[in-house]
């Protein structure tokens, strides 16, 4: 098998490809192996290109035992750190011994595992607290106040409160894996945004009445109706407005706005904006690009004793990427929050 015709096989695996000889110097790299590690590498000494310990010792143990071996290698690149799972196979006969290093890109597998393990671990730490909660007080109520009506009162209302927090939890985590489903799924229906808006507001004002809070719809030019989701549309305003009232009762008031927006740089169109605000004690700015994270709060003591599950704003960003949409925070400290929605304009019948 001449060179041309073995560099021309090597061009046509859809993986960098480097062989090394038995004299231990490069013979050959794939063009996406050029890619990965650089030009003028034939010829070179394996150690002076592959410099990682475990792909060092991997390629050297299957030079000496004609076995293939697996292990894995990582390159940064600025702040984005790339894995690849390389398998060594011995190539060739007596006479022209070799390896063959293949290197398979496996960073979003590593990161969807990671992501994976995280959301077991954060579920199972905020079913724990209310579980072990439940279980001393049960304990509680079998043993010392098993005769004491008042404490007996007393527990069963904390236990209805963590029972509660833990239905929260799991309606929450029901909802994002149904949104995380249709996520790809287009909406096709029309949707009258203030109209959702009005209807929203006028569930929540029994509890806005009971916080304390003025929820003011601010009137303005009409809106084009947005293509959408009505429930899913009712879900994000109740978690938005919902928060607001929450986490910015101190100011007094939360205002929601809507404006016509000719062209969003990000959406790339014409959009229209809900714009959710409270006069509360705001957001350090350190929080913010991290708030639609699950699980993630920003003080993490004050959400739970407002019953909060950390889910909220994780599925509205997941139904406002099923509509194509984009939410937008600003918050300074002590002058409260500003969340907006932005919901593309759809494309005028022509």
């Amino acid at each position: 098998m001449d060179g041309e015709f073995l560099r021309s096989i090597l061009s046509g695996v859809p993986l960098p490809i480097v062989l090394v000889g038995q004299d231990e110097r490069i013979h050959r790299l794939n063009p996406l192996a050029v890619k990965l590690f650089g030009s003028n590498m034939e010829g070179r000494h394996f150690l002076t290109v592959l410099r990682q310990p475990s792909i060092i010792d991997c390629l050297t143990d299957t030079l000496r035992r004609g076995v293939a071996h697996e292990t894995r290698y990582s390159r940064k690149d600025h702040s984005q750190e790339t894995l690849y799972r390389v398998v060594c196979t011995p190539v060739g006969d007596a006479t022209r011994a070799g390896v063959m290093a293949s290197f398979e890109d496996v960073t979003s597998i590593e990161t969807a595992g990671q992501m994976r393990r995280d959301f077991v671990a954060n579920v199972s730490h905020e079913l724990r607290t209310p579980l072990t909660a439940l279980i001393g007080f049960i304990d509680t109520l079998r043993g010392p106040a098993r005769n004491d009506a008042a404490a007996r009162d007393r527990f069963l209302i904390t236990m209805e409160r963590e029972a509660e927090r833990m239905n929260r939890l799991v309606n929450d985590l029901l909802s994002l894996s149904q949104v995380e489903t249709e996520e790809r799924i287009r909406p096709t229906d029309l949707q009258d945004v203030p109209a959702l808006v009005d209807s929203v507001c006028h569930n929540l004002r029994p509890l806005s009445d009971d916080m304390q809070v003025a929820l003011e719809v601010i009137p303005n030019v009409t809106l084009p109706k947005v293509l959408g989701d009505g429930d899913q549309l009712r879900q994000v305003f109740v978690n938005l407005i919902e928060n607001a009232m929450k986490y910015g009762r101190d100011g007094g008031r939360v205002t929601i706005a809507f404006e016509v927006i000719n062209r969003d740089p990000i959406l790339a169109g014409p959009a229209v904006a809900i714009i959710v605000k409270d006069y509360g004690p705001g957001i350090d700015s350190i929080h913010i690009h991290r708030l639609t994270e699950r699980f993630y709060r920003a003080d993490d003591h004050r959400s739970q004793q407002l019953g909060g599950t950390g889910l909220g704003l994780a599925i509205v960003k997941h139904i406002l990427n099923r509509h194509r949409g984009r939410l937008k925070i600003e918050s300074k400290v002590g002058e409260g929050s500003c969340f907006a929605v932005l919901l593309p304009q759809p494309p005028q019948a022509g």
